[in-house]
């Protein structure tokens, strides 16, 4: 009965110290889901922000009226523009901020 023990110890403490070895370090540890998403939301609002920034910094644009939303680093205007050349001026400053990947123009003419 007491080699018994003795070989049920000795069992479990290599099994115990064997353990740590079966663990793999070679990937770095992925982050949740949930911190990626927030990492998105807040990248993109600051681009939303600088796009903003830069409509109101051109004169010939009207930040109140041209809309800027920003999915995944893609940029949408909408809004109301006097004319053609205001449009592509909004779509030029827009595709000139860091960050955007891609602008979609859903803006109208007045």
């Amino acid at each position: 009965m007491q080699s018994i023990k003795h070989f049920s110890a000795i069992s479990l403490a290599v099994l115990l110290v064997s353990m740590p070895g079966c663990a793999s370090t070679s990937t770095p540890p992925q982050q949740p889901q949930s911190q990626k998403g927030s990492e998105v939301y807040f990248s993109d609002a600051a681009i939303t922000a600088k796009v903003k920034t830069a409509i109101f910094n051109e004169p010939s644009l009207k930040v109140a009226d041209i809309n800027v939303e920003t999915n995944k680093s893609m940029v949408q205007l909408s809004g109301f523009v006097d004319s053609r050349a205001n449009m592509t001026k909004a779509v030029e400053v827009a595709r000139g901020v860091s960050g955007v990947t891609s602008v979609k123009n859903d803006m109208r003419l007045k």
